[in-house]
């Protein structure tokens, strides 16, 4: 059984809040008849140019569309041993139905300020002739900062369709950036199986290892997690195993590898249950490490998560965003914190970024999930979360808090907020507002299942995806705000104090907003997803889950 906040309550909170600490952030969408979109301007330093494949060079999309030149999905590293080298790494040319022509990766050598760029060997595009597409970049840096890791979900073809393949692609560069090995592959597949939604992170506390993990989805409707490691800077790279199953029926997506100041490690991910009753549900769960990947634990419950998606508030035009994607960073004396997009603290009605956090390595004790998010009248979408090495926590996000009437735009806006305490949030605004409309179309509006934050010394430093006003012809680019000298941290003036909902009272209306947006991320994330569940409705399975 389930109790929310009710909304009267919370918009009490609201005014004792400004009544006492002056400013409380929040706000709603703009009474103005036309939109103010504005584009980045110093300090805010575009990292991406023009796209360097040759337009067409993927081939024909049999329906699809590509968004050349169009940017998604990016992800950043900082070099622990020179905080000056930044790797950043994103999507280039995405198509409507999953992947990309293939990922670049950025780097600079000056904080951010300025950046070099070149595409990786994952994909057709860039001259790797196994695979057609390229999709979800990641990248890591090792501690003695002399090894960068890049990693791809390659494929050609729908998935488990005849003739399709996948694999899981791992480069290094070792000079920060500047040129990349040849692609190592973790994991090469044929029809039989899917591979989808990895990542990769260098051990933090010892140089020597990485770790990559992924879901895979097979023709007998299991999506184990899956793990693979090296214990040799890169050189070689161990046989991927299968570290957690969640059963027939069930999988596991956005798994991603923390490594914590205790020295172990844990694998966050979303487990998608579509075998507990007529609705799939999703949980935060991780399983954790204490000899560098070679034993796991049983999982750990996290959260539950209530994502309902996010929507344009005036067309109800589809926004794919972070939803049932939990990101995690790594806090002192072996705490994790996690964030995720939820509903719960609205009845439903729309999203907030909900943050949880464990202490003192208790992995199995979490604080009840808060609303970081200032402006809750308004959807509030694909969170990242960085920690300093003092426990301040910082968040970064999109609203719609800026949003106008006008049906032909979607202004949008990219904030930061951060915390020494978990509850009291000092909040910055990044960048916008651009209209979402312009993005990509790939089951819904599309900047990426996720963007990435960064610290460097005192700064937070957020590396995100945001639209241009050029129209359809350059559509995203990627962007950094590098550290400045006031840089994106705590500030003295509190703007907001973070709510947590009591227990979640979930009608049947709400846990089918929860199924629906967990069907729509399946499908969103899964190259011919309506065929596989076609299929196995003849054979009467358990529904196919799967993503890219």
């Amino acid at each position: 059984m389930y109790s929310l906040l009710s909304d009267a309550t919370k918009r009490l909170c609201l005014l004792i809040c400004t009544a006492g600490l002056a400013a409380c952030g929040g706000g709603s969408s703009s009474s103005s008849s036309g939109p103010d979109l504005t584009q980045p301007a110093a300090p805010l330093v575009r990292v991406s140019t023009a796209s360097p494949f040759a337009s067409g060079c993927g081939g024909a999309g049999g329906g699809s569309v590509s968004y050349e030149d169009a940017e998604v999905e990016p992800y950043e590293a900082v070099n622990p041993a020179n905080t000056s080298n930044i790797i950043g790494v994103w999507q280039q040319d995405r198509w409507s139905d999953g992947g990309a022509h293939g990922l670049v990766a950025g780097y600079s050598m000056d904080g951010g300020k300025t950046w070099k760029e070149q595409p990786l060997s994952l994909s057709i595009c860039a001259g790797n002739a196994s695979y057609a597409r390229a999709s979800d970049p990641w990248v890591s840096f090792s501690l003695d900062g002399k090894v960068a890791y890049a990693i791809s979900i390659s494929f050609t073809g729908d998935t488990l369709a005849a003739g399709s393949t996948s694999g899981v692609l791992v480069t290094r560069s070792a000079d920060g950036g500047a040129s990349w090995s040849p692609p190592m592959p973790l994991i090469a597949d044929g029809a039989s199986a899917f591979n989808d939604k990895e990542s990769i992170a260098a051990d933090p506390n010892n140089s020597q290892y990485a770790y990559a993990v992924w879901d895979r989805l097979d023709n007998l409707n299991h999506g184990p997690t899956m793990f693979a490691r090296t214990t040799d800077g890169g050189q070689t790279w161990q046989t991927a195993i299968p570290i957690y199953d969640p059963g027939v029926g069930n999988q596991t997506l956005g798994n991603e590898v923390v490594g914590l100041t205790d020295g172990s490690i844990v694998d966050v991910f979303e487990e998608l249950d579509g075998t507990s009753g007529n609705a799939i549900t999703s949980t935060i769960k991780l399983v954790r490490s204490t000899d560098h990947g070679t034993t796991w634990s049983a999982p750990v419950k996290v959260a539950d998560n209530f994502s309902v998606g996010t929507v344009d508030p005036d067309t109800r035009a589809v926004i794919r965003a972070g939803a049932g994607l939990p990101q995690a960073a790594a806090a002192p004396s072996g705490g994790l914190v996690i964030v995720w997009q939820d509903s719960r603290f609205s009845n439903g009605d729309h999203d907030g970024i909900a943050l949880t956090r464990s202490s003192n390595g208790n992995l199995t004790s979490w604080s009840p999930p808060a609303e970081v998010n200032s402006a809750v009248s308004v959807p509030a979408f694909t969170p990242s979360v960085a920690v300093m090495p003092d426990g301040t926590i910082g968040v970064s996000y999109f609203d719609f808090r800026k949003n106008t009437p006008d049906k032909t735009t979607l202004p949008t806006d990219y904030w930061f907020t951060s915390s020494t305490d978990g509850m009291h949030w000092s909040e910055q605004h990044i960048s916008g507002s651009f209209d979402m409309d312009l993005a990509p179309q790939a089951e819904g509006l599309f900047v990426g299942d996720y963007q990435a934050l960064a610290v460097i010394s005192n700064a937070f430093v957020p590396f995100y995806v945001q639209t241009n006003d050029a129209g359809t012809a350059n559509r995203t680019d990627a962007y950094v705000l590098p550290p400045q000298a006031a840089p994106l941290t705590v500030t003295r003036n509190i703007t907001h104090i973070a709510f947590t909902a009591g227990e979640i009272r979930m009608d049947s209306a709400f846990q089918g907003r929860v199924h629906d947006n967990l069907t729509h991320l399946l499908r969103g994330e899964n190259p011919g997803w309506d065929k596989v569940v076609a299929a196995r409705r003849l054979m009467m399975s358990p529904p196919f889950k799967g993503g890219i």
